[in-house]
């Protein structure tokens, strides 16, 4: 677990210096985009007593993991970029033994509730949200590093600047990404290098270059 939890970190730490070099020191709001995050993932859920709602599992596990991109970053600005520490931080948590709720809805209150407080990710109810929707730590690995690969791509391809297109060919590259990395292997060292070409590969923009290139070949 302590090896996959390195590997998130790492991760997440070339991610946020991707997009801001100097993030460590920029006193991001890391628990503002927690508790905005858990208000979206209520929404999912279904909380409005006076109407009839089904709960998005889907929806509400993305959430999860954009949640958990941001728990990532808190706890690395809090250890000034140390990826140990932050890890060792994170483990103890995880097996401290706190109570969680038995409530889903009790459980996202306590998330945003302690993000306003300490300013960084329950563990606790993070696990137990995790749990109600039937995924475990390896399940959160393996989402975790493809949606983490899609956000580089993104960056690559435009996000910051505002031209990057989410929808190729009528589909959210979200949906793109689930299916091509169900067909990868998820622990191979090769996982994040192929799933990144094969986003390339499909992204609409490399389709463009490919016909333009073609174009040009012929005589």
């Amino acid at each position: 677990m302590k090896e996959k939890l390195l590997h998130m970190l790492q991760l997440q730490d070339r991610l946020n210096r991707q997009i801001d070099s100097g993030w460590l020191d920029a006193g991001h709001e890391w628990y503002r985009a927690i508790w905005l995050e858990a208000a979206e993932l209520m929404e999912h859920y279904g909380w409005k007593w006076w109407k009839a709602q089904q709960h998005d599992i889907e929806q509400i596990r993305l959430e999860l993991i954009d949640i958990w991109h941001f728990g990532l970053s808190a706890e690395l600005a809090r250890c000034g970029g140390d990826h140990q520490a932050a890890a060792d931080t994170m483990l103890a948590h995880m097996d401290s033994g706190a109570h969680a709720e038995d409530d889903f809805r009790a459980n996202v209150d306590n998330l945003a509730l302690h993000a306003l407080t300490d300013r960084n990710l329950s563990m606790p109810a993070f696990l137990a949200l995790l749990d109600a929707v039937g995924t475990g730590f390896d399940d959160l690995y393996r989402i975790y590093v493809g949606k983490n690969v899609l956000n580089r791509f993104r960056q690559d391809h435009g996000y910051k600047e505002g031209s990057y297109v989410k929808n190729w060919d009528g589909r959210e590259d979200n949906e793109h990404l689930a299916e091509l990395a169900a067909a990868l292997e998820a622990e191979g060292a090769e996982f994040e290098s192929q799933l990144y070409r094969e986003l390339e590969s499909r992204h609409p923009q490399s389709e463009i270059a490919s016909r333009v290139s073609a174009r040009h070949r012929t005589p």
